[in-house]
């Protein structure tokens, strides 16, 4: 259930952070979407790594960690493009 909650919540996170950050990435609601799977990924990833406990389930702690994490990849995105 883990795996499918990262993909499901990144697919959202994807779609919020671009709506959070706006800007010239290209790329259209697929990289968008795949950008929020990583994004979902590595928030959880980030997270238990500092410690701030483990990511789990369909929650709001998962789903806010899914947004920075989506956030920080679009970035990250960002700037490897260029825009």
């Amino acid at each position: 259930m883990g795996i499918l909650s990262w993909i499901i919540f990144g697919l959202i996170a994807g779609i919020l952070a671009k709506w959070i950050m706006p800007g010239t990435n290209g790329g259209g609601i697929i990289v968008t979407s795949i950008l929020g799977i990583v994004g979902a990924v590595v928030g959880g990833w980030v997270s238990a790594f500092f410690g701030f406990g483990t990511v789990d389930g369909f929650n709001f702690g998962s789903f806010v960690v899914a947004i920075i994490g989506a956030l920080i990849v679009l970035f990250i995105y960002g700037k490897i493009k260029g825009k």
